[in-house]
């Protein structure tokens, strides 16, 4: 089972709250704001927040806490409005926590703000999601583009959309990377397999089997590869081209290999195998999504 340390203990666990670091450290300062005190932007452009998404993100949460601290902008005393993190906030409402870590802004601190940042980039210990918060807070907050960072830090727009890209790892897979119980290489591998369950256990089989960045990157290419279909058992009566493109297309959408047969009175059945526990969990989360 892998090693999960770290998980339960969100990002406090994570962070050292020592002055000594904190005054290294002007980018990253974060505090704990009660959640009744943060109010929503009323010029947040969107509108609508998918419920079910809330809810996973609700769950991951109180699994391993908030991994991305919101940025908060103080109104006043004891008063504070939302610049960048809505969604964090409204699943971590949902998940019933009373504080919620946090970037805290004066109103007018653009420039101060985005200096720190670019400087802080530039330092050499941060591990690669310092980093991507850091790229995503001079999107969030300061309105620069991936063309106008790669000016001025001086890496190339495919570096940073790298790193960006690793914010969208589900949270235990984020907090292994800042722990280095995986390399930025697994990141990059895993993060290419859409299902955030695969992912997971792909992490977990890094750690628990010691896999090289080779090795993870050999197993997303079989996870991605389509699966060839086997040919139908046939009884009978052949089975036509429409059932066989059927087959192919069913082959497909479950990724694996869809077995088809049909009789003479066209009666047959639709057999689904899976491999393992994971996938046949897949099998049902797609079949749920059918039916909703």
């Amino acid at each position: 089972m892998a090693k999960k340390s770290a998980l339960g203990r969100g990002l406090g666990a994570l962070i050292d709250n020592s002055e000594e670091v904190r005054q290294q450290r002007p980018a990253a300062s974060i505090i704990e704001i009660d959640i009744d005190k943060i109010e929503a932007n009323p010029w947040q452009p969107r509108s609508r927040f998918d419920e079910e998404r809330l809810n996973e993100l609700s769950m991951s949460i109180k699994a391993v806490g908030i991994v991305q601290p919101l940025t908060l902008r103080k109104l006043g005393e004891d008063k504070y409005q939302i610049i960048a993190g809505e969604r964090r906030f409204r699943a971590s409402k949902l998940a019933g926590l009373s504080k919620v870590p946090a970037y805290v802004r004066d109103a007018d601190d653009d420039i101060m703000l985005e200096m720190a940042l670019v400087e802080n980039i530039q330092r050499e210990d941060l591990d690669p999601i310092e980093v991507a918060i850091s790229y995503q807070r001079l999107i969030d907050e300061c309105s620069l583009t991936q063309e106008s960072m790669s000016d001025r830090v001086g890496k190339k727009r495919s570096t940073i959309a790298n790193y960006l890209r690793l914010l969208r790892l589900p949270a235990e897979i984020q907090l292994g990377l800042r722990e280095k119980q995986i390399s930025m290489g697994h990141a990059r591998a895993i993060i290419n397999v859409e299902d955030p369950a695969r992912q997971i256990a792909i992490f977990e089989q890094i750690i628990k089997d010691d896999l090289s960045v080779r090795k993870v990157e050999e197993l997303v290419r079989t996870i991605d590869k389509p699966v060839a279909p086997k040919e139908p058992v046939r009884t009978g009566e052949p089975v036509s081209e429409a059932y066989t493109a059927l087959r192919h297309q069913l082959s497909s959408f479950f990724k694996t290999n869809i077995q088809f047969s049909r009789d003479t009175k066209g009666k047959g059945k639709i057999v689904i195998p899976f491999r393992s526990d994971e996938e046949l969990e897949q099998i049902v989360a797609i079949l749920d999504k059918v039916k909703s």
